[in-house]
């Protein structure tokens, strides 16, 4: 019947557990009622309540235009409606100081528990339950609504792995698998607790001062309404609107490698916070993300460690005994370190807990594994840029005729946007004209590193996984 769906809850979270590169599912939510929240819908339902956009210029640089360096605004969506398509500029109102040929703008990172939290049953219009997660609706969900040229800098997300429901528009996803950290030049600054930026404008590298960049495997998707992307825990990814109007919902779900991942954010969050905070604030530029409320100090950062140490030991000993901890090798398959669910969420019941150490022997059986993915016209194994994806009998809800799933041209949990103490330092990731030699490499004479240089070492997510470790095993002891 036209009800039955391609793949059973069981097997849908099998496969979402399971899988090792993004996939997008097909023909999964055509029931759904939310479905019908486009932006118009949105807004009638929101009924003048205004939200929070971040605005970007549309002009594509050689640096990511991360959050740090964007404007915001309070509006309605009737008044980003007007905005967005194109109507004659208004001499008052939020967006009359952005002309929307150069500017684009993203409700991002809106939680749809707290937007609604009046209208509690538009919770159950998201259905979660199909894919596997009983219990799950829009009250778990985070909601996007972006103009075209709407982006989100690339980065990966130290917890989880995400499902993201396109509804209206069109967005196209950069994928790099998690092997390709080093190649992204990864950084902490600005910083944000379960995200890890890349220096790398994606859209547009400078392979001059990130000639790494070349090796990284770009793995493209375009998703379209009705279609749910899976993007498994610690893949990178940039995203943006290439439609007027574009809506998308994402719920991201917890991991058992969340436990440790919160013990190397909290090392993380201690670091920065403390070398950061000891700067003179006139010295730079912004380096705290707009998403978090402040810098926190040393003491709540001490405590927030050993919260996640706790919660940690507290998880394994819930899990199966007996079973061997991951090996060395295993960890360092995750020193990428990020996936999002956020903040101080490091409490864990047992009975929520499964083992830590379930993921042992899973490389052993992956390829097999992989052989019995069913790839096929309900899921679409996103493959990198350089290979052909068949698209036979795939379609999309409200689709144009340009929905293709991969094209050849080369949040978050806790994420709020707050106005906040605007703690600064140099962002710099070049060396100065006049700090080169002849040759064109950097003077060792003159050659000055900044806090931020050290940042980058010292807070690497290979180092940050290191470090977690010793510390487990300390407190262990």
């Amino acid at each position: 019947g036209e009800d039955v769906k391609p793949f059973t809850p069981e097997k849908a979270k099998e496969l979402v557990m399971s899988l090792q590169q993004p996939a997008v599912f097909c023909n999964m939510v055509g029931d759904w009622p939310a479905l019908c929240w486009n932006a118009k819908y949105l807004s009638a339902v929101l009924d003048g309540k205004t939200i929070q956009f971040r605005l970007g210029l549309k002009t594509v640089d050689l640096v990511p235009q991360f959050e740090t360096q964007c404007s915001y605004v309070e509006a309605t969506l009737e008044e980003f409606l007007a905005w967005s398509c194109g109507q004659p500029p208004c001499l008052s109102g939020p967006f009359s100081c952005y002309e929307y040929s150069k500017y684009w703008a993203y409700a991002d990172y809106k939680y749809i528990a707290r937007i609604f939290e009046d209208k509690p049953e538009i919770f159950q219009d998201i259905r979660w339950s199909d894919f596997g997660f009983p219990g799950r609706s829009g009250k778990e969900s985070t909601l996007w609504i972006g103009s075209e040229g709407a982006n989100t800098p690339c980065h990966l997300d130290s917890y989880g792995c995400n499902l993201v429901l396109q509804v209206q528009g069109r967005k196209r996803w950069h994928l790099f698998p998690p092997g390709d950290t080093s190649f992204l030049y990864p950084t902490r600054i600005p910083y944000e607790e379960s995200s890890i930026f890349s220096k790398v404008n994606v859209a547009n590298p400078d392979l001059k001062h990130f000639p790494e960049f070349r090796n990284a495997t770009a793995h493209v998707v375009t998703l379209s309404p009705g279609q749910v992307l899976l993007v498994p825990r610690h893949w990178w990814h940039y995203v943006e609107s290439i439609d007027p109007i574009t809506v998308s919902i994402n719920s991201w779900i917890e991991l058992d490698e969340d436990h440790e991942a919160r013990v190397e954010e909290a090392i993380t969050r201690t670091l920065v916070c403390a070398i950061k905070s000891a700067e003179n604030p006139s010295d730079g530029d912004l380096w705290l993300n707009p998403t978090e409320v402040e810098a926190t100090s040393h003491e709540i950062n001490l405590q927030y460690l050993n919260e996640a140490v706790s919660a940690y030991f507290r998880c394994q000993k819930a899990g199966v005994p007996g079973q061997a901890r991951p090996s060395s090798a295993a960890a360092e398959q995750r020193t990428s370190a990020s996936r999002k669910r956020k903040k101080r969420d490091v409490g864990c019941e047992p009975e929520d807990c499964r083992s830590l150490t379930q993921e042992l022997g899973f490389s052993t059986f992956q390829a097999e594994k992989l052989q019995k993915i069913p790839f096929g016209p309900h899921l679409i194994q996103v493959l990198p840029q350089a290979q052909e994806t068949s698209l036979m009998g795939v379609t999309a809800v409200e689709s144009d005729g340009s929905d293709l799933l991969r094209e050849n041209e080369g949040g978050h949990f806790g994420k709020l946007h707050c106005t906040r103490k605007q703690l600064v330092t140099s962002n710099s990731y070049g060396t100065p004209a006049h700090q080169m030699g002849t040759d064109g490499s950097p003077n060792a004479s003159q050659t000055a590193l900044s806090t931020n240089d050290l940042l980058d070492c010292l807070v690497n997510p290979r180092v940050i996984s290191l470090v977690a470790r010793l510390l487990l095993e300390r407190t262990r002891v």
